[in-house]
């Protein structure tokens, strides 16, 4: 797998005039270096796309999945190499990388291979108002909206931009696709996986682009919608400069998710369910675990657990196959991390362990537990984006709900539980858009066909399978009248004949009960009726009118 120097445009690599260098978090050493586009790049790469999406959109739905097909035989080809770079990049063990990053890559790529035609298909629904009941034709189309912007995080530089990707082009759209800076070589490593498939030219096109350029793809007039994941404020940035231009935006941010433990769960299960979901990907996820609600009768053995599953887990180089969490992926990172883990302790908490940065290169932080945790710390308030664990003890469910809740952010959160009744009541009211039970949420993510996409400050839209689909598409409504009747019910003019027979139907059709029918006459006897209204229609839908 040969790595890209350059942006993407067109098929073509396109040198830029600054640079943007990559940086293996473990070492602290340059990976590599591209060369990087500016205001005129993006220009470039939005009317590149532009150009190719009408021939795109007319593309057969079949054909496009064929490419996605083609496409994923690479990716599995490449699926170690292209782990091992994200590894380098990112900073998350390779194993992991495959696990969060590769397969659910791949599984995107397979499912709207095997699906795009049936969820893009025309989907016919018979009027509803009997007026409209002699239509040929009438239901909802799914037609490509243009040219997408897709601008992702370093977190999961495979997994996020394939979600975004995959559906967005299969369903006729072109886009421009502008990975992070951190893990920029990954980013551009799928566009020319996607050029070695058979990607038209102009159809995905990669931006190596500083983060301090990127308005001018935002705000580019051709482009007709922006997937944006990452932080709330530049998220906050990204939805004001869309709705200066009325377009829409497709937005994934923080987290401060939340998991709740009732009395009788299952200890074992729920212990390596929440050390897993803290800490995968070194806590660098939206939906990590970032707060644990323990109701008192199970808090002590939990957190006993927890800390002994804790002190097991191996901290080092990504690259070796027996460590369980690399470095952070960024020094700024891991510096807000320290601050929350200090601002917790200065207000009481109790770190069990971890809490220390390791000497040495790499942004290296350690999985970290700690108790006696309140409100109005920081970690327990805003996004960590870090390996820590809080876990704070609650007297019963009620309370558990209650602050689990109490927050401006909304991706997902869990509840671990023996009770089916428990299990029913967490599902329903806990506040996000994915809730597990005996899992975290965050699983939801690898599973295409599960709706991605939370509430409050954590973002706006859905990704994934039916919903995330309907994101990237204009959902046309379209309807066919045989045009052979000169005039129609509701044609000019309004007369008093109009009045009787507009003033009959509507309690005729929509009044319950035997009363009903004594509009009947008055509507049945109006010209209007007699004249302009297809009886043979009337008595094809007979149902209705019972």
């Amino acid at each position: 797998m040969e790595l890209p120097k350059h942006s993407i445009i067109g098929n073509r690599e396109v040198e830029g005039p600054r640079t943007i260098t990559s940086f293996n978090p473990a070492t602290e050493q340059e990976i590599g270096t591209v060369s990087a586009i500016v205001a005129d790049g993006v220009e470039l790469a939005v009317q590149t796309a532009k150009e190719a999406q009408p021939g795109w959109a007319a593309t057969p739905v079949k054909e496009r999945q064929t490419i996605l097909r083609r496409w994923l035989e690479i990716m599995l080809d490449e699926g170690e190499e292209l782990a091992a770079l994200m590894s380098a990049e990112n900073g998350k063990p390779i194993s992991e990388a495959m696990l969060v990053d590769v397969v659910p890559a791949c599984a995107t790529l397979d499912y709207w291979a095997e699906n795009a035609d049936k969820q893009l298909a025309f989907k016919p629904v018979a009027p509803e108002l009997l007026l409209f009941a002699h239509w040929k034709v009438s239901g909802y189309r799914f037609d490509p909206l243009g040219v997408l912007a897709a601008i992702t995080p370093w977190n999961y530089p495979v997994a996020i931009p394939m979600w975004e990707i995959v559906p967005g082009l299969v369903a006729g759209n072109t886009m421009v696709f502008k990975p992070a800076s951190a893990t920029v070589l990954t980013g551009l490593a799928l566009v020319d996986q996607a050029r070695r498939a058979g990607m038209p030219d102009g159809v995905l096109n990669g931006v190596a682009l500083p983060g301090s350029a990127t308005d001018a793809l935002v705000d580019h007039p051709d482009v007709a919608k922006v997937l944006f994941t990452g932080s709330v404020e530049v998220g906050r940035h990204v939805a004001r400069r869309c709705a200066e231009r009325i377009i829409p935006s497709q937005l994934e941010l923080g987290g401060n998710d939340a998991a709740v433990v009732a009395a009788d769960a299952p200890l074992e299960r729920t212990a390596r369910s929440l050390v897993w979901a803290a800490f995968m990907n070194t806590g660098q996820s939206c939906a990590s675990v970032e707060r644990v609600y323990a109701v008192d009768e199970i808090h002590d053995r939990l957190v006993k657990r927890i800390v002994e599953l804790t002190n097991e887990l191996e901290v080092g180089d990504p690259s070796r196959r027996d460590v369980d969490l690399g470095p952070l992926t960024t020094r700024s990172q891991r510096d807000i991390v320290v601050e929350h883990v200090a601002d917790a302790v200065a207000k009481g908490a109790r770190v069990l362990t971890g809490g220390e940065s390791p000497d040495g290169p790499g942004y290296y932080y350690p999985p970290t537990v700690l108790v006696d945790v309140t409100d109005e710390m920081e970690m327990m308030v805003e996004e960590t984006f870090g390996p820590t664990m809080p876990i704070q003890r609650v007297r019963d469910l009620d309370e558990a709900v209650e602050k689990a809740n109490n927050s401006r952010f909304g991706l997902t959160a869990s509840g671990f539980t023996s009770s089916p009744e428990t299990a029913d009541r967490l599902q329903r009211d806990l506040a996000a858009g994915a809730v597990g039970i005996n899992e975290h949420g965050i699983v939801a993510a690898g599973e295409v066909t599960g709706s991605w996409g939370g509430l409050g400050e954590s973002g706006i839209g859905r990704a994934h399978g039916p919903f995330g689909l309907h994101e990237l598409v204009n959902i046309k409504y379209v309807f066919t009248d045989p045009g052979d009747d000169d005039v129609a019910p509701w044609h000019y003019p309004y007369d008093e004949d109009f009045g009787q027979f507009i003033g009959a139907a509507m309690p005729y059709l929509y009044k319950r009960g035997f009363g009903k029918y004594a509009h009947a006459v008055d509507l049945m006897s109006s010209k209007r009726f007699l004249k302009r209204v297809r009886k043979t229609t009337l008595l094809k839908n007979v149902n209705k009118l019972l």
